[in-house]
């Protein structure tokens, strides 16, 4: 029999344990769900456009804002060129292991969007597709129903896209979109970029409840450079494809401006805490565009292989797992994408994968450091400054090509002054020579079959 004095105290001791144990299911439950996966790569934005990485000639406030809230990387290289980037960043594998054709993915790739989609989250990606076009010399033959069906196959259950199939058509205003293997209708009035947002929010809306990876490849801000509706000569329906190039300061900021849309949502859903939001470029500013920075004017360089062209922003936010905001000054590279979230979605990370995994950074724990970078560039494309071709491998101070130049890109970024063999330290010969030798560790077949891909 309880006595009556010890009743309240016992009482107490089991709604103490109640509790407790509420809280660990809680907890347990918490670091059982997966986290929500938002990326975003926008199109040919170099590192130097955001004002963070000091650009004077662009106001970026909001991706400012995550860039202090978060992790800023400092040395993010890309591919030089679009496609490239996004077969890339795709499968998470070197371009000269998949990358067949401009505007191609090998449809016996495995995507991030595939292994994510297989480990139990909802799918989806918005903005540019630019990945339908057909390898000349592939034996696969695609119906129009498998084209529109291809975002599925990568693994992508949900889709809204512009330059997905046939003629590209306008990718601002009146877009030619498809979604989900419908052509939108009724978009002369609107902005494209603007309808694949739209569509990005209502996925995420739809899936607050369930691990969700979306996966939105801008369609800024790339050119023709074209008044945004935040322009004043939108409202003049025959200006709207006007090209000039002081719209490329409207453009940055209306990315800009997206992308504080899409954080906001994220925040009313009350999916904060539970989202890794990245974002980053394919590759750097057009060739024709300066940019005014602190450190002076800087050339765009899409297409080349120096900085201008490799070196992109990138930006992760996610304030549960990265209370202290911090700048990474270590090389970060696109081929690391698929394995971080892969390891993020506890998938084992398969060995034909080229990168290597950064959930520890992305997750606030300590990261081992990436000692080189491999690119691998041959667009497969003809006609202007992109049709140079080759390999380098690269840390943060020196750089070497295929071809044996030799540079020490922190104190030459524009590659204007190769290193000579008789000048360089010893340090700087053992270096050489361990770049060339995983330089000469890639097979050298397939510059020799460049040219038949482009007959």
């Amino acid at each position: 029999m309880i006595r009556s004095s010890t009743f309240p105290v016992l009482v107490l001791l089991i709604l103490v344990c109640f509790l407790v144990s509420c809280q660990q299911g809680k907890e347990q439950a918490q670091g059982q769900k997966k986290p929500n996966i938002v990326l975003l790569m926008a199109d040919d934005m170099g590192f130097e456009c955001l004002s963070s990485n000091g650009s004077l000639s662009h106001n970026t406030p909001e991706l400012d804002k995550l860039a202090a809230g978060g992790i800023k990387f400092n040395f993010a290289i890309s591919q030089p060129l679009c496609t490239p980037s996004r077969v890339k960043i795709m499968t998470g594998k070197y371009n000269y292991r998949n990358y067949k054709a401009f505007t191609y993915l090998d449809v016996g790739e495995k995507t991030f969007g595939n292994y994510l989609r297989d480990a139990g989250y909802s799918t989806c990606v918005v903005g540019k597709w630019q990945l339908n076009g057909l390898n000349k010399n592939s034996e696969y033959q695609s119906t129009d129903k498998e084209l529109y069906e291809r975002p599925l196959h990568f693994g992508f259950e949900e889709y809204c896209l512009w330059n997905f199939i046939g003629s590209s058509g306008n990718r601002y205003a009146d877009p030619k979109l498809i979604q989900n293997g419908e052509l939108l209708m009724g978009l002369k009035n609107y902005y494209g970029p603007d309808v694949v947002s739209e569509y990005a929010m209502d996925f995420m809306e739809r899936n607050k409840d369930n691990p969700f990876f979306l996966y939105y490849p801008m369609i800024l801000v790339h050119s023709p450079f074209v008044p945004t509706p935040d322009s004043k000569e939108w409202q003049d329906e025959n200006q709207r494809l006007k090209d000039e190039d002081r719209y490329f300061k409207d453009m940055v900021e209306y990315t800009d401006k997206i992308i504080h849309k899409l954080t906001v949502k994220i925040d009313e859903l009350g999916l904060t805490e539970n989202t890794i939001f990245i974002f980053t470029a394919d590759n750097g500013t057009h060739y024709k565009l300066t940019t005014q920075t602190v450190d002076g004017p800087f050339r765009g360089g899409k297409g080349t292989m120096p900085d201008a062209g490799t070196h992109v922003p990138m930006i992760v936010y996610n304030p549960s797992m990265i209370p202290e905001p911090f700048e990474y000054n270590e090389l970060f590279e696109f081929s690391d994408f698929l394995p971080s979230f892969l390891e993020m979605a506890g998938i084992p990370i398969p060995d034909e994968v080229d990168g290597r995994s950064f959930y520890p950074l992305f997750s606030g724990k300590e990261q081992p450091q990436r000692e080189t970078v491999f690119v691998h560039y041959d667009p497969l494309k003809a006609g202007g400054p992109e049709r140079w071709y080759g390999r380098f491998v690269r840390n943060i101070e020196y750089k070497l090509y295929n071809n044996g130049r030799f540079y020490r890109v922190s104190q030459d970024p524009r590659e204007k002054n190769p290193l000579s063999d008789a000048f360089l330290t010893s340090k700087e010969t053992e270096l050489k020579k361990a770049f060339q030798e995983e330089l000469d560790s890639a097979p050298e077949h397939y510059f020799k079959q460049r040219d038949e891909y482009k007959k």
